[in-house]
């Protein structure tokens, strides 16, 4: 099963989601900023862990860029908050729940662990520019560089 990406410049998905605050975060409220939204399976992995920390230790250099970064899993806010605080990260975790956003972007599909098939999010990042427009997918990502390929793109822009 192929992955239903949004198309590339062309306005980002709009949407509303539920920070680690139970704050309501949406793209709208972004204008002005460039994005990196990266969905991940789920918090307190090992996988998931690597990534959000290559980002907490390189979160100046996402700020110099004039770039937010938001993680974005199905997981619960009082999880994403013992994520936050259990890792010290610096950014915002969103809730996806229902997983409509990761169903808007493309990233809700089948996969496949250890011979079994099920439904869950890829691990896939998007760039979105200062106007909304979505400008880059990350589809092949890997935790350890995750931060550094990001902001390669950020810089390219």
């Amino acid at each position: 099963m192929s992955l239903n990406f949004p198309a590339i410049d062309k306005p980002a998905p709009a949407f509303s989601a539920l920070n680690q605050n139970s704050e309501t975060v949406t793209l709208d409220s972004l204008k002005g900023k460039k994005v990196v939204l990266y969905f991940y399976p789920k918090a307190m992995t090992p996988g998931c862990t690597t990534q959000a920390c290559g980002i907490r230790d390189t979160r100046k250099e996402f700020d110099k860029l004039n770039a937010v970064v938001l993680g974005i899993s199905p997981d619960a806010p009082a999880r994403l908050q013992k994520f936050i605080d259990k890792q010290e990260l610096n950014f915002d975790l969103l809730s996806d729940e229902d997983h409509s956003i990761a169903e808007a972007y493309g990233v809700w599909a089948l996969k496949k662990f250890m011979g079994k098939e099920y439904v869950g999010i890829h691990r896939v990042t998007f760039i979105i520019d200062e106007d909304g427009v979505l400008r880059h997918i990350m589809e092949k990502v890997k935790t350890k560089s995750h931060h550094d390929d990001a902001l390669a793109i950020l810089q390219s822009m």
